[in-house]
């Protein structure tokens, strides 16, 4: 069974450890200690062990958005990314919930079609030959 709840200081440490991207961006380790102090990151905790973290704001336009699903290498393939995804679903406070992914992202892109997410654009000049597709449910669609 996979537990979702909010990340505490406590988990700063793992949540770099399991980050892909922390390890080569120090920007990343200060961005996840700002999403645990602003009270926007969730962790997926199975058992003892966390393997999962996400992030969910209000920034897009006034719009839920889920910035950051974040599952460790070790833990991939096991759910915890479609229960941030539910929970965040469940959780968000307007009645729209956004997300986007790159291009070449296809496990985030199956991820979000499975939880019910539909493609709602495309945004170019991000990264460097890797659109950024934006994905769109209405909160507390499950």
């Amino acid at each position: 069974m996979v537990a979702i709840r909010a990340a505490t200081a406590a988990d700063y440490e793992l949540l770099v450890a399991l980050d892909t991207v922390a390890s080569c961006e120090p920007a990343r380790c200060a961005q996840i200690r700002q999403w645990i102090d602003t009270g926007c990151c969730y962790v997926a905790q199975t058992g003892e062990s966390v393997g999962a973290y996400g992030v969910l704001g209000y920034h897009f336009f006034g719009n839920g958005f889920i910035e950051m699903v974040m599952v460790g290498e070790g833990f991939r393939r096991q759910g915890l990314g479609m229960a941030l995804v539910r929970d965040f679903q469940a959780r968000c406070t307007t009645p729209k919930l956004f997300a986007s992914t790159n291009l070449s992202n296809q496990r985030m892109q199956e991820l979000l079609k499975s939880a019910g997410f539909r493609t709602s654009g495309l945004i170019d000049n991000l990264d460097d030959n890797d659109p950024e597709i934006v994905f769109f449910s209405r909160a507390g669609h499950q």
